[in-house]
């Protein structure tokens, strides 16, 4: 098979497998920000931003009541969430704070700036921007050179709006 995807596709939406769907709409909806959709009775329910109708899945119909997954097994790493600006990213990750939610870690990627939590169900967010392109580091070749260098996480919350 060959081929490549072309330039414009996206990642449309994450669904993940939450053992209290009620906390997990609060947590997706009231800390982060997104819209409830759509409600499938107590089992699964849709959010979304800007008027889609959905950016993110959530359901029990496997996990009803389940603990985490365990760190140490395949499967999903963390959903990212790209905010438009560098100020609306402060502001969520202010609500994140508010809630009490702990972070995992804070990083200047170059081409992007990111922080890292754990939803209620232990499953990994990073919430970030992009950069501009023109802004993205490259080595002497002309190629990408992404970091991990520390995030000032303060100024990133004095932006927020």
């Amino acid at each position: 098979m060959s081929g490549k995807a072309p330039a414009d596709t996206r990642v449309g939406h994450i669904h993940l497998k939450v053992s209290d769907l009620d906390r997990a709409i609060h947590f997706y909806g009231d800390v982060l920000g997104f819209t409830l959709t759509q409600r499938y009775g107590d089992r699964a329910a849709f959010l979304g931003a800007g008027g889609y109708h959905h950016h993110i899945g959530l359901n029990t119909w496997h996990s009803l009541g389940a603990g985490p997954a365990p760190e140490r097994a395949a499967g999903l790493y963390h959903s990212a969430f790209l905010y438009p600006d560098r100020a609306s990213l402060g502001a969520a990750l202010q609500r994140v704070i508010d809630h009490g939610t702990p972070l995992d870690g804070a990083a200047d990627h170059g081409v992007s700036e990111a922080v890292y939590f754990r939803d209620p169900d232990g499953n990994g967010v990073e919430l970030y921007r992009d950069r501009d392109r023109a802004d993205w580091p490259v080595d002497a070749n002309g190629d990408l050179a992404m970091v991990n260098a520390p995030l000032d996480v303060g100024a990133l919350l004095a932006e927020a709006r």
